[in-house]
């Protein structure tokens, strides 16, 4: 086994195993995970996905998850910390929209297994990334963490986009193929600082549907109110900027579109069940998680 030395605000680690080995790591936001070498099973929450060489995977803030190997493979984990978003550990508005970036991500990636990567390009530009990282993670110097801050950068706007592509929602009638409602969740997703954007009449207009009929469209599709999605999609990123960021209540609530900290806080206590205090102390996601193990 090879492990790479592991630099804060981030850790990379490049490991061989012939046998799985489970690693005695809490993800509180995510990995990424490019398989080099060999082949197996890689299972989330007891769903199974085959891997081969060159299969890219994230991996959730979930406890729940274990490759199978059925040929020795060789790993790279590149783990996205919560540090790396800790005030003063970038730039002040490249960290934020960087955080956003990350968060949205974590928010609308799906938890199940599968490769991330939809198309060859983005697979071959990850692998020249990842083999930039892992040369200047072996032979550091000065400047090597703000260079794989960058290069990690890179590779979260191709997992961006890639995510924004595919079809990573959960919805109530999958087997229809209606991309819509796909295109309308991104659309959300993305505007949940900007409520004026989400009512029903822009929504209606933007994607060319009868205000009166956007709200069954959208209960059809998704099994819940329109209304509740835009919020418990907001608590999402309310319990991803709690766990992983100095963010202070005022500072969420604002740009989230609360009425103010006390609106955030019964809202909160009302869909998680506890306050935003149990919540922190407590480390737990709760409405992120889509199923446990």
């Amino acid at each position: 086994m090879q492990v790479l030395q592991a630099y804060k605000p981030f850790e990379i680690q490049e490991i061989e195993l012939d046998a799985w080995q489970q690693r005695p790591v809490k993800n509180n936001f995510f990995e990424f995970v490019l398989i080099k070498e060999g082949a197996g099973m890689q299972c989330i929450n007891y769903n199974e996905y085959s891997y081969e060489k060159g299969s890219m995977f994230l991996l959730p803030p979930l406890k729940c998850h274990s490759f199978r190997i059925d040929h020795p493979s060789r790993f790279v984990f590149l783990k996205f910390t919560s540090d790396f978003f800790r005030a003063g550990s970038r730039e002040a508005v490249n960290q934020q929209e960087w955080f956003r970036e990350a968060a949205y991500i974590l928010s609308n990636y799906n938890q199940l297994p599968g490769d991330i990567i939809q198309g060859d390009l983005d697979r071959q530009h990850v692998f020249t990334l990842i083999d930039l990282i892992l040369k200047e993670n072996r032979n550091h110097g000065i400047g090597s963490v703000n260079l794989i801050k960058s290069l990690m950068t890179s590779i979260l706007e191709i997992l961006l986009r890639n995510i924004k592509q595919g079809d990573q929602y959960e919805v109530a009638i999958a087997q229809e193929q209606d991309d819509r409602i796909t295109k309308l969740l991104t659309y959300i997703n993305e505007h949940l600082s900007e409520p004026q954007l989400l009512k029903v009449d822009q929504l209606a207009k933007e994607f060319l549907l009868s205000p009166t009929y956007v709200s069954e469209f959208f209960r059809k599709k998704v099994n819940m109110s329109l209304r509740e999605y835009i919020i418990r999609a907001k608590l999402k990123q309310v319990e991803i900027r709690l766990l992983n960021s100095d963010y202070r209540l005022v500072e969420i609530a604002d740009e989230l579109k609360f009425t103010d900290v006390s609106h955030l806080s019964k809202t909160f206590k009302r869909y998680s069940g506890m306050s935003i205090r149990e919540f922190k102390q407590g480390g737990e996601y709760r409405l992120l998680k889509r199923s446990t193990c």
